[in-house]
């Protein structure tokens, strides 16, 4: 399932953001058309304003089947703030938005479905609604002019950085902008196009290799603010590999460490003390034994910690400022599962450069077939001799699978797999629409990606139609009526036996199926405080339309049997992997509690995230264990995740591509409390 946007931009389409500031100049009307991947439409924004300042805005998004749509009433004040402000509508994936914010003297009250509360002392300060268009930013720009910092309601605050300016249109319409960094909203800046002047307007925005948002007639300026933005986005970025990391030249040892077998899903007996040389394990010994007449340029002392091989990522949808979050918490490899094709080979360079701060990237193609709902990264083919071209693109640059989506037409399935397999790929993927899993996997799909698309064998029929939002209500409301003893589910389990099928469950992305709004997200409540408050505040946002106790019950219940159907798949000898499509980093460590709670001991499923990882990207032989030769990718963890899952919450040192990282600096940076209170430090000889 791919997201809808970017991290750094999640909130401004998932859930919205605010109404436009308006020059006096300005126009009664505006529209922005939003546009993703190469050009296709994806809806529009348009915004009418009377000579009383009351201004009404109708926001339209849809990808991929799912989007947005919501209309807001607003008057603001003259420092760019809300007076009052409604929003009615749905959110990305059908629930319900209505929202209302008042100012009342110096003080101002907001309510929705998700929140409500009051603040008495709001003069001067912009309530952020969770539902609505993408304009926070114009009052954002009016606030912040002149290197101020703009308080925010219910909490927080930004500031902005301009970072660099381009002229777009012709004759009447030629206009300067300028790309503007804010920051203090999330982990990472957020980029927003600008007018320039003394009262700037937003431009739109641009997130590069999926979406972009301009003025009407503005269309054709996209590919270039895409390429000045990357320029930007990278110079910013180049910097995070020198604050966050440290080169290791010479031998380095960890001493005193417990290591984790992946092989046998085992931790070794006794201490161990780990020898690194060049990014690569050169020696491991007893702690007793060390190596004789050997002078390390560095050592630390583990002191009985865990050290883990690094973990994967099976299901990531890699950007540039996501890797962070993945490094800090021992994420060292990422397969990436669906992203534009030139620039996922632009991040791929970047990180093996160090201009990216990030994880090494196994890659598979995106193939996608045209339909009005096709996702339109990678290649969209209608043809099997466009299929066959794609394939024969991604296996010359060195992609070790594709993954065919949605839309893909179903009467070139089974050629393409075979194609796909005669170029040595393996084949994943989503199950096309008005197909059942176990017809893919007859078809030669090698993997089935996400717990909705297996359900969902036993819940449709040649005439149901998974593009839309059908994939998710079906699987919330039906899945706990399955039988999974039945004849059905353990005829669909044999044959994934009988065809060595992997499976990539995602089970943490499918959260939303049974979050209200109003309540924190159950999948990230335990790190719920060592978040930033903007966090927080989105993640009490719910994701279906839920309208009562008993639905809300029904949606729990089929969570927990997709949950539990993960573990029937792992002891009948099904091939699992544990992938996020979601937040970076901490989904991962959830994915694996969630595997732990479908009765899958805590060692196997270390396994998974390791050795599996390895086995099913062909990493292997360089990863995936902790052995002599390999690539010394190893995650020290402040506590036992073979008896307890949750210690990898703790990580207290990374080790990759030849350096060193603090996950606790890292954190810091991105205004996340760290979750280790000590982080071991290397001792160098004076």
């Amino acid at each position: 399932m791919r997201r809808i946007v970017f991290a750094a931009f999640a909130v401004v389409i998932a859930w919205g953001a605010t109404a436009p500031v308006f020059a006096a100049d300005t126009p009664a009307e505006r529209r922005w058309v939003f546009t993703v991947d190469d050009g296709k439409s994806a809806g529009d924004l348009v915004v009418r304003c009377d000579k009383r300042g009351d201004c009404d805005s109708k926001y339209y998004f849809k990808d991929n089947g799912r989007g947005p749509e919501v209309t807001e009433r607003y008057r603001l004040a003259p420092d760019g703030t809300f007076t009052r402000y409604a929003a009615k509508g749905t959110t990305t994936f059908g629930s319900r938005v209505d929202e209302r914010y008042d100012a009342k003297g110096r003080g101002g009250a907001w309510r929705s479905t998700t929140e409500q509360g009051g603040s008495d002392d709001a003069v001067g300060k912009l309530y952020l609604p969770l539902g609505g268009s993408m304009l926070v930013y114009e009052s954002l720009l009016r606030l912040t002019a002149g290197g101020k910092v703009a308080e925010v309601l219910p909490v927080g605050s930004t500031q902005r950085r301009t970072l660099t300016r381009a002229t777009v249109g012709q004759g009447a319409a030629r206009r300067e902008v300028e790309l503007v960094a804010f920051t203090g909203l999330g982990f990472t800046p957020e980029f927003v196009w600008a007018t320039t002047g003394e009262n700037p307007e937003l431009f739109g925005i641009v997130a590069p290799g999926y979406l972009a948002g301009l003025p009407e007639g503005y269309q054709d300026e996209a590919g270039r603010l895409t390429e000045l933005q990357q320029q930007a986005e990278a110079e910013l970025l180049g910097g995070m590999t020198v604050r966050l990391s440290k080169p290791m030249p010479g031998l380095s040892v960890i001493r005193n460490a417990r290591v984790f077998d992946a092989e046998n899903a085992r931790l070794h007996d006794g201490l161990r003390d780990v020898y690194l040389q060049r990014g690569r394990i050169i020696a491991i010994t007893n702690s007793d034994a060390p190596l004789e007449g050997v002078a390390p340029a560095r050592q630390l002392d583990a002191a009985g910690r865990v050290l883990l091989p690094g973990l994967f990522d099976m299901h990531g949808h890699v950007g540039r400022w996501g890797g962070g979050l993945n490094l800090a918490a021992g994420v060292t490899t990422s397969r990436d599962v669906g992203n534009d094709n030139a620039t996922l080979q632009q991040i791929i360079d970047e990180t093996a450069d160090g201009r990216v701060f990030g994880p090494q990237i196994v890659t598979a193609g995106f193939l996608e077939g045209e339909s009005p709902y096709s996702a339109r990264s990678g290649f969209v083919i209608g043809t099997l001799e466009e299929a066959k071209r794609a394939v024969d693109w991604y296996a010359a640059h060195g992609y070790i699978q594709i993954k065919i989506y949605n839309s893909f037409p179903r009467q070139h399935l089974r050629d393409t797999v075979a194609y796909a397999h005669s170029r040595g790929l393996r084949v994943s993927g989503h199950v096309p629409a008005f197909m059942r899993a176990a017809e893919v996997v007859e078809a030669g799909f090698d993997e089935v990606n996400h717990i909705n698309q297996v359900v969902l064998n036993f819940l449709v029929d040649d005439k149901t139609d998974t593009r839309t939002l059908q994939r998710f209500y079906l699987p919330a409301e039906r899945t706990a009526g399955l039988d999974f003893d039945g004849p059905k589910v353990q005829a669909f389990i044999k044959l994934l036996q009988e065809r060595g099928t992997v499976i990539d469950p995602t089970l943490t992305t499918f959260d939303f199926l049974r979050q209200r709004d109003g309540e924190s997200s159950a999948a990230f409540a335990a790190i719920m405080p060592n978040m930033p408050a903007t966090f927080q505040r989105a993640r009490m946002s719910g994701g279906m339309e839920i309208p009562n106790e008993r639905v809300h019950a029904l949606y729990n219940k089929s969570y927990a049997r997709m949950i539990d159907f993960v573990g029937r798949l792992h002891r009948a000898g099904i091939p699992l992997v544990a992938g996020t499509d979601e937040i970076e980093g901490f989904t991962l460590h959830r994915e694996l509690e969630l595997f732990t709670m479908a009765g899958i001991p805590a060692p196997e499923v270390l396994r998974i995230a390791t050795w599996n990882g390895a086995k099913y990207t062909r990493t292997l032989a360089d990863r995936g264990s902790i052995e002599v030769g390999k690539a010394a990718d190893l995650v020290l963890v402040d506590g036992d995740p073979t008896r307890d899952i949750t210690a990898l919450k703790r990580v207290a040192l990374v080790v990759t591509q030849g350096r060193s990282i603090d996950p606790s600096a890292v954190y810091a940076e991105l205004g996340i409390k760290p979750f280790v209170a000590e982080t071991p430090r290397w001792m160098e000889p004076r």
